[in-house]
C-alpha cells in the first residue's frame, strides 16, 4: 500500500565538537522511534510512514522533520511533540503552527 503522508526526521550524526551539532544528538532517533509508535497507536501505519533521513540543511533548528505532500517542515521537534504531531497533524491534518520552520526567510 502507497502510504498518503510521509514524515521524514532528521537522524543526521556529525562527528563529535561539529560546531552545527547534529540531530542525532539532539535526540532525532527517540523522535522517530516515538513517532512509529504513536502511529502505531493511531492505527496510521497504512496510510501514514515515518523514516529517518540524513541531513536536512537546517541544523541550527534542533531536530528537524518534513512532511509530504503538504511540505510542512517542523523544527526543535522532541519525542514528546509526537503524539501532537500524529493525532492533529498526519490524522486530522492540521500542522504544528508553533513547531512550523519558516523557509522563507
Amino acid at each position: 500500500m502507497k502510504p498518503e503522508k510521509h514524515i521524514f526526521v532528521c537522524v543526521h550524526e556529525r562527528p563529535p565538537g561539529d560546531p552545527r551539532g547534529s540531530c542525532l544528538e539532539r535526540g532525532g532517533r527517540k523522535v522517530l522511534d516515538t513517532l512509529k509508535g504513536e502511529l502505531f497507536e493511531a492505527e496510521l501505519l497504512g496510510t501514514v510512514k515515518a523514516s529517518g533521513s540524513t541531513c536536512l540543511g537546517q541544523c541550527e533548528h534542533g531536530v528537524v522533520a518534513v512532511t509530504y505532500p503538504e511540505g510542512a517542515w517542523y523544527k526543535g521537534v522532541e519525542a514528546s511533540d509526537a503524539e501532537e504531531i500524529v493525532l492533529d497533524h498526519l490524522d486530522e491534518g492540521e500542522p504544528l503552527e508553533r513547531l512550523e520552520l519558516d523557509l522563507s526567510e
